[in-house]
């Protein structure tokens, strides 16, 4: 079988496929950051949670996830956390978003003009969820550094698979944290 598109002809396995890698584009997780210019991020070493007022936090065991998962990228990039009085050289904080959306599944099978078809629709609610960390000096308490990753908190029931999604998405999301100064911020 084949299909004409713009009075070309083209494989239906070539439209799959591009269907396919514009569906997965789509599903990817969106990174932006933005830093405060004129910074000199290489001063800092210490970091310390702190809770952002009026932000939207998870219920505890994501809370715990989401820091384990900033923490971990943190430490690998020479970071260290301190906690209690420990005097720090920023402040961390993460806030969430999360958007419910309407997603429609169908399919359905048509018989032609002479014998109708039969098909079926069902509808369900997913939640798409953004991430949002922070990095603010302890002093003046002015924002320092933000990134954001979209479709980041989407449980889908698989604990494992939802940790792995999370530990990818903090990953990238804090790739440009700290900034390279000689780089413009993602904006």
């Amino acid at each position: 079988m084949q299909v004409k598109m713009n009075g070309r002809t083209v494989s239906p396995l070539l439209v799959v496929a591009l269907m396919l890698l514009m569906a997965g584009a789509a599903a990817a997780q969106q990174v932006t950051y933005n830093f405060m210019p004129g910074v000199n991020f290489s001063t800092f070493h210490t970091y310390k949670w702190v809770e952002i007022p009026g932000g939207v936090h998870p219920n505890q065991i994501v809370d715990q996830e989401i820091k384990q998962a900033v923490n971990n990228v943190l430490a690998g990039k020479g970071f260290t956390m301190v906690a209690g009085d420990a005097k720090a050289d920023l402040y961390v904080g993460y806030q969430c978003f999360v958007q419910q959306q309407r997603q429609w599944n169908a399919w359905g099978m048509g018989g032609g003009l002479r014998w109708g078809g039969m098909g079926s629709a069902t509808s369900s609610t997913i939640d798409n969820g953004t991430l949002a960390v922070d990095f603010y000096n302890p002093t003046s308490q002015e924002l320092l550094w933000r990134g954001s990753a979209a479709q980041t908190l989407d449980p889908s029931g698989n604990q494992q698979k939802d940790m792995n999604k999370l530990n990818k998405a903090v990953a990238k999301l804090l790739k440009n944290f700290p900034p390279n100064q000689q780089k413009k911020s993602g904006w």
